[in-house]
């Protein structure tokens, strides 16, 4: 697992932004698996400057979901696919037709569950994926104690995770659905590069979990331990926990800049 300590999260999204920038260079129908919430958004903000730049071409880019709410509307602000169309299609100016989603107010939820799963495998896979991290070390949804091998499914959220995100409906956790649909934990080791950034105090012990703990299903995220190109970007607050944070700085440091993330 390569580690990377930045500043500041400004700072790890225009790092992961070149990185996107680079992908979309050599394979321009790239397929970018996002995430939604407040940890990735420096990395759109990046990525849309370098758009606008013509520093980055997403024009041949293609978009896939992580995870899905169950049983908001269509059309729902706070539907994930709502906010990626609105953080990541429009900014980038894409199309609809380049996003790809599981439906989450499907009727037959397990079908749209195992639907979506097939099509990210006919889709060629995911190039790059992009995580964050729960402050119980969960990833997309895949919340403590799920299946390492585990596939796009339904999963009850924790109420932990539900007074999270709480603040996306108006700080009222009784709007915040009890299901998602998220893709598995083996789903998303099969992207070939993961990507995670983690910015603030409160997500330290989690990424210090993920990073230099026991790869258990206790740590969902700490599966990326098993990723053959897994890269965690972390501010100096989320890295206040790490044992070995001198020893990821000086690796990096001495990394050729031209191999990038």
């Amino acid at each position: 697992m390569e580690v990377v300590i930045v500043p500041d999260a400004r700072t790890g999204g225009e790092l992961i932004a070149a990185a996107i920038g680079r992908l979309l260079s050599h394979k321009p129908d790239a397929l970018l698996g996002v995430a939604t919430g407040s940890s990735p958004l420096p990395i759109y903000e990046a990525l849309t400057a370098k758009v606008r730049a013509g520093e980055a071409d997403p024009s041949r880019a293609r978009i896939c979901q992580l995870d899905e709410y169950v049983g908001l509307p269509p059309g729902h602000p706070e539907s994930y696919r709502s906010v990626v169309l609105r953080e990541v299609v429009e900014p980038l100016g894409l199309t609809e037709s380049s996003f790809m989603g599981p439906d989450g107010s499907a009727e037959d939820i397990e079908g749209a569950c195992a639907a979506y799963d097939r099509a990210l495998g006919e889709a060629g896979g995911v190039d790059l994926q992009l995580l964050g991290i729960g402050t119980d070390g969960h990833i997309g949804f895949n919340e403590p104690c799920s299946s390492l091998a585990s596939r796009t499914r339904i999963k009850t959220l924790t109420e932990q995770t539900r007074v999270d995100n709480a603040r996306f409906f108006d700080n009222d956790i009784d709007q915040v659905p009890h299901h998602v649909i998220t893709q598995g934990i083996g789903t998303i080791l099969e992207a070939r590069h993961l990507v995670l950034l983690a910015t603030g105090e409160g997500k330290a012990e989690a990424v210090a979990q993920t990073v230099e703990g026991p790869v258990a299903a206790l740590v969902p995220a700490s599966a990326l331990q098993l990723h053959p190109h897994a890269t965690v970007v972390v501010d100096e607050a989320a890295a206040s926990k790490l044992k070995l944070a001198d020893y990821f700085r000086a690796t990096y440091a001495a990394k050729p800049a031209w191999q990038g993330l």
